[in-house]
């Protein structure tokens, strides 16, 4: 079974400070992705899928939202890549076929090798992860199919998720909140971390990296561009160069965002 784990220690990435700076911006609602299924195979019995960047039948990078009914349970199977997955809503289990059920709630966090059999599951009204993949295409294959890539897999309860103080920040029980995923820009990875905006919270992400992509997890934030949109879980907004995002959290309502990004990035609170 797969164990939990509380956090991963990466490099220190984000800091607070009044930078600023302007670059390629792109949003994308949830009510403006475009749903098929993510295993035609399957037919009516496949889950949703709707991309937000990227492309999961090519070569390139790729994140996508994964919609499951309520009550469904894949039969085992293994993909061709290794994928990372963020609960969106509801509630979702995945292990290997034998494993006691984890069901993880929005919020929690998990990694998929390739070549390793597993299946997945999902109960609630509304059953969405974001799934991303460093390179496609993704692929549903046999178990008959499996390999040792001698990567593990990850499950993380959002119970377990351990929040900190942005570094060089004096601690702050209202303040902006990090928890560190995975990778380390150190060893010239990509990483990803969550960022919690406390309610009320009004400034920007600057993101110095070539690419940064985030998704809500939980809440309703507001990007401010040339018109205010309003983010419920699963919406995007990514960049590519140095970029400033300026966003809001409701009164009375914290914000979850998850952030992929291949640089620093910092979050800059309007003082």
């Amino acid at each position: 079974m797969k164990a939990k784990l509380a956090a991963i220690a990466l490099t220190t990435l984000v800091t607070v400070n009044s930078a600023y700076a302007g670059g390629s911006q792109e949003v994308v609602l949830t009510s403006e992705v475009e749903w098929e299924q993510l295993n035609p195979a399957r037919g009516d019995k496949s889950p949703q899928a709707g991309t937000l960047w990227g492309d999961r039948k090519g070569a390139v990078p790729t994140g996508f939202l994964a919609k499951f009914a309520d009550g469904f349970s894949s039969p085992p199977h293994i993909h061709n890549v290794t994928y990372r997955a963020v609960v969106i809503s509801g509630r979702i289990h995945n292990d290997d076929p034998d494993a006691a059920e984890m069901w993880m709630p929005a919020g929690s966090f998990w990694t998929q090798p390739k070549g390793e059999v597993h299946i997945t599951a999902a109960k609630g009204a509304t059953n969405v992860a974001l799934v991303e993949i460093d390179r496609g295409p993704y692929l549903v294959l046999p178990p008959e199919e499996a390999f040792d890539s001698g990567e593990r897999p990850i499950n993380v309860d959002a119970s377990n998720i351990v929040w900190v103080d942005p570094p060089g920040v004096t601690t702050s029980a209202n303040g902006p909140k990090v928890a560190y995923l995975w990778g380390n820009l150190e060893d010239g990875q990509s990483i990803g971390t969550f960022v919690k905006l406390p309610a009320g919270f009004t400034g920007k992400i600057h993101s110095h990296g070539s690419t940064f992509r985030a998704v809500v997890v939980k809440g309703q934030p507001q990007y401010l561009g040339y018109d205010v949109k309003t983010l419920k879980p699963g919406s995007y907004f990514g960049s590519k160069g140095e970029t400033v995002h300026q966003i809001s959290s409701k009164a009375g309502e914290e914000s979850i965002i998850y952030v992929r990004t291949d640089g620093k990035y910092e979050v800059v609170p309007v003082q």
